[in-house]
């Protein structure tokens, strides 16, 4: 049976959490991985983030996602932590991109409105969820996999475009609509080319 799998970044440049889910069909998901690529804060800024970019490579590879989801970068105070979410943000995408894997920006309320069903949510309530949703004996540790994981989860539900539906009538969201659709188109082109021998 195929399947759709995120991975989710929860950027930063001290901790950068990563998770991976699988959709098992309607709202229903499987948690593959989930952790943090962390750097040292007292290398230098361009080794920090090679060292994010190398783990984050070594993630892509590993997993193989059909989609990368990354939380999007918001305004806070310390203009230094949003530089450095910044740049890993960055990273994530162009990592993506090189290997052609589709992205997507969340907020962090867009984040906690899927999987809480309020925008407002805390982290132990998001913590709460994820043990509920994915079946867990307990949330990925610590927060920032967590964190990871619930944005992986928001590209699930919440892909870009309207809801289809499958053959079946069931639910499906746009990224599981077109992953099908390629994963059709592919068969059929490698279908042709094997009655051409």
């Amino acid at each position: 049976m195929s399947t759709l799998r995120v991975l989710g970044v929860d950027p930063g440049l001290t901790r950068c959490g990563i998770g991976v889910v699988d959709a098992l069909g309607g709202r229903r998901a499987r948690l593959i991985h989930a952790g943090v690529l962390v750097s040292d804060g007292d290398q230098p800024l361009d080794q920090r983030l090679l060292t994010i970019a190398r783990g984050l490579r070594a993630a892509l590879e590993e997993f193989a996602p059909d989609t990368v989801a990354v939380e999007r970068v918001f305004s806070q105070n310390n203009i230094s932590t949003v530089m450095g979410t910044a740049q890993v943000s960055g990273i994530a995408l162009l990592e993506a991109a090189e290997r052609g894997i589709p992205t997507a920006l969340h907020t962090p309320s867009e984040v906690k409105a899927a999987v809480t069903g309020s925008g407002r949510a805390d982290k132990k309530q998001i913590q709460a969820m994820l043990i509920r949703l994915l079946g867990l004996d307990a949330a990925p540790q610590p927060a920032d996999a967590s964190d990871a994981v619930a944005i992986a989860l928001t590209q699930l539900w919440r892909g870009p475009g309207p809801v289809a539906l499958d053959a079946s009538g069931g639910a499906r969201t746009s990224a599981q609509a077109v992953w099908a659709r390629a994963e059709r188109e592919a068969r059929r082109a490698r279908e042709r080319s094997t009655s051409r021998h």
